[in-house]
């Protein structure tokens, strides 16, 4: 999640970390990732070596938020439903539960082999990774074990100087998600975070000798150092980011609002260009962005606008000698493309086009340098490297290593650097580092860890006809030495929502499968954002079945090829997700044996007819809105999983849902599991053939974690 990659994935919901802020992004729903226990991330004019994902990126959820406008019943009919609603709840959640406490030990042996396995591949591949590096002139600083260290280039890290402890500060159950440094080096910005909460705490250090907490500043979702001495930051509630403060730390100390977002629809975070000349502030929707500049060299000037929200368009904007580089969806095809105007006339009317990506193309990325740009780029299933020089006027596209899935943007704060760093992976490849030299004009693999190199593995890309022709891809992964590939177990996986790719980064159980001899499926249906934005716009609000007919196909055809059979399939998803699998799950139960779901998103219609959730009017945009339009509402009602179970044969499914989820309500995946487990009782009776088989409906509800990121030791455990 580094760069631009949230944005361009899809704008949806605000949501945890940002290694770089954000341009215009909202918040979406994927699939829930556990990071690695290092959360350091970059700073101004320093030098990272790598990055994790950032506060903020648009991580694995699906978000709801209080709306204004929303009809009150009376007092006391409210309270009386309140009081009737908790009771069911409890009552629900204290059935799963024992019901869970009953189920869960015939599973503890299976358990045990599989977390000290999970162990074993992750003390294999993380062995000799060390902490990000962020240098800063003479300056390194990094992060370890919760303590934030800073040294000298030459004197190594055994003559390291303690900057900041989480434990010394009374945060022990808290930790680092991001930092900012201020371009003199007096101050450092903190943002910790707990897992079972949303919300994190800024906290703002003066360096020097004895480094002391110069302020603390609750509920702050992104930051940047305008100066040396003023920081912006926005302020997070229910879910939302809609105000901008500045604040400054000598002389007149003083902290004033900004900017405010008086569109519910709209959410705000923080930005600063490549070059440092402007701090972006950028309001966005999930399909309309609006960006206001502050000039870092004038930082209590009031911002000026760059152009104001039009519907439909998203933009984001870098800087470079007096001209502003415009990433944007503006003009047709309503895909992105780079564009320039100049400072002085930033209108859209006057942006040029640089550069427009082809058909059914996906930009996954952009990074800014001084005379150069990068843009990381999918098509077809591949990843590509487009190199763009604002000197030569000219393109170089360079193709990625085949097994790529995935790539992860390092930091580069330094405008003029010469080289560009950036980690390839898949689901069962470890990242492996890579390197672009711009004087060189060439791509360099870097061999200074030593990644076990994964040769067993056999990677194969597919195209499932869908109902209308439409040719879906799917990425397949096998061992090399499984024979009769159809008696081998399938791990079909599936999201469709938002313009979001399915997450394919290297994770420690994908790779132990593979090696266990189970087939990974990836199918990139459309909802998802794997080619372009027009692949996300015909899978959402009235094209969502399309997305169900995507999924059917690929397990279809992979059955068809050879790949498994429905008696040994099984179907993964998470969050949204969950809705494109729990409704094959009712539509074409025999093609699968077992569901896997995290915090999945099952009662589409109930949620999007309760204004009182957090961002239901955001997720207007993706689902539509059913409570103003009838069709609407019969469309959704037409595939929801929650309506539309019936008693039939179901394949067995396992959920896993947090007790605090602030993003999907638990009390939706309650009452979807007593009903998913009514239907089957009810078809066993009819039917009460001899051999009939009735499946497992488990429930397991984690009292802690949320609904994004989580250590890895939570990850593991889970």
């Amino acid at each position: 999640c580094a760069g631009l990659r949230n944005l361009l994935q899809g704008l949806s919901f605000s949501a945890k970390y940002y290694s770089k802020p954000n341009p215009p992004q909202t918040m979406c729903p994927s699939s829930k990732i556990g990071p690695k226990k290092c959360h350091i991330l970059n700073c101004s004019k320093s030098t990272c070596t790598h990055r994790t994902a950032p506060p903020g990126s648009i991580l694995p959820c699906r978000v709801f938020s209080c709306k204004e406008g929303a009809k009150v019943p009376s007092k006391r009919k409210q309270n009386t439903s309140i009081v009737t609603s908790d009771l069911l709840h409890k009552n629900l959640l204290k059935s799963e539960r024992k019901n869970w406490n009953n189920i869960s030990p015939s599973y503890k042996a299976m358990t045990k082999r599989i977390k000290e396995k999970l162990e074993e591949l992750h003390n294999l591949f993380t062995l000799n990774s060390g902490s990000p590096r962020m240098r800063f002139g003479e300056n390194v600083y990094f992060e370890e074990n919760g303590c934030i260290f800073l040294a000298k280039v030459d004197d190594g890290e055994g003559y390291a100087e303690i900057l900041f402890s989480v434990e010394d500060l009374g945060f022990s159950d808290a930790f680092i998600q991001r930092i900012r440094i201020s371009p003199d080096q007096r101050y450092m910005a903190i943002s910790l975070k707990t897992e079972n909460s949303e919300e994190a705490t800024c906290i703002i250090m003066k360096l020097g000798n004895l480094p002391v907490v110069e302020k603390v500043i609750p509920s702050v979702f992104s930051f940047e150092w305008a100066a040396s001495d003023v920081l912006y930051y926005t302020t997070q509630k229910n879910l939302k980011c809609q105000n901008v403060f500045m604040t400054t730390f000598t002389y007149q100390k003083h902290t004033k609002l900004v900017y405010t977002e008086q569109d519910a629809r709209f959410f705000v975070d923080l930005y600063c260009t490549k070059d440092r000349r402007f701090l972006t502030i950028n309001s966005n929707s999930k399909t309309t962005s609006e960006v206001w500049l502050v000039d870092c060299r004038h930082p209590f000037e009031s911002p000026s606008l760059v152009q104001a929200r039009t519907t439909g368009v998203i933009y984001h904007i870098e800087h470079r000698k007096d001209q502003l580089y415009i990433l944007t969806t503006y003009g047709e095809p309503a895909e992105y493309k780079l564009m320039k105007a100049p400072l002085a006339s930033s209108g859209k009317e006057n942006w040029q086009l640089v550069y427009a990506l082809e058909k059914k193309t996906k930009l996954v990325d952009f990074e800014m340098f001084s005379d150069d740009c990068i843009m990381f780029l999918k098509n077809a299933g591949h990843l590509y490297l487009n190199v763009i020089s604002f000197v030569s006027h000219s393109v170089q596209s360079i193709k990625l290593p085949t097994w790529a899935c995935e790539f992860e943007l390092e930091s580069h704060p330094e405008h003029s650097t010469s080289t560009c760093y950036f980690q390839l992976s898949s689901p069962v490849h470890p990242p492996k580092r890579f390197a672009y030299s711009f004087k060189e004009n060439n791509l360099i693999e870097q061999a200074v860890q030593e990644v076990p190199i994964i040769t067993n593995c056999h990677t194969t890309r597919l195209l499932a006809k869908s109902k209308d022709e439409t040719l879906v891809p799917i990425t397949v992964f096998h061992n090399k030495n499984s024979k009769e590939l159809h008696r081998r177990p399938l791990l079909v996986h599936v999201y469709g929502a938002y313009g979001i790719d399915l997450n394919m980064s290297f994770k420690e159980e994908k790779l132990m499968l593979i090696e266990e001899g189970w087939i990974l499926a990836y199918c990139h249906v459309r909802g998802g954002g794997e080619q372009g934005l027009s692949w996300h716009r015909d899978g959402c609000q009235y094209n969502k079945l399309k997305g169900l007919h995507d999924l059917r196909a690929c397990i279809t055809l992979l059955h068809q090829l050879g790949f498994s059979q429905p008696s040994h399939t099984a179907l993964a998803a998470a969050s949204a997700g969950g809705v494109l699998a729990g409704a094959l799950c009712n539509t074409a139960p025999a093609l699968i044996r077992a569901m896997v779901l995290q915090a999945p998103f099952v009662d589409v219609l109930n949620t999007m007819m309760k204004t009182h959730l957090p961002l239901t009017i955001e997720e207007q945009e993706e689902w539509g809105n059913p409570l103003e339009d009838e069709k609407c509402m019969k469309y959704i009602k037409s595939y929801c999983p929650y309506q539309n179970i019936k008693p039939q044969c179901y394949p067995s499914v396992f959920i896993t849902a947090y007790e605090n989820d602030e993003r999907i309500p638990l009390t939706g995946i309650l009452q979807y599991v007593q009903k998913l487990r009514k239907a089957t009782l009810d078809h066993a009776s009819r039917t009460s053939k001899k051999g009939n088989w009735i499946p497992n409906i488990i429930l397991d509800v984690q009292a802690s974690g949320s609904h994004c990121d989580s250590s890895w030791e939570h990850s593991l455990n889970e």
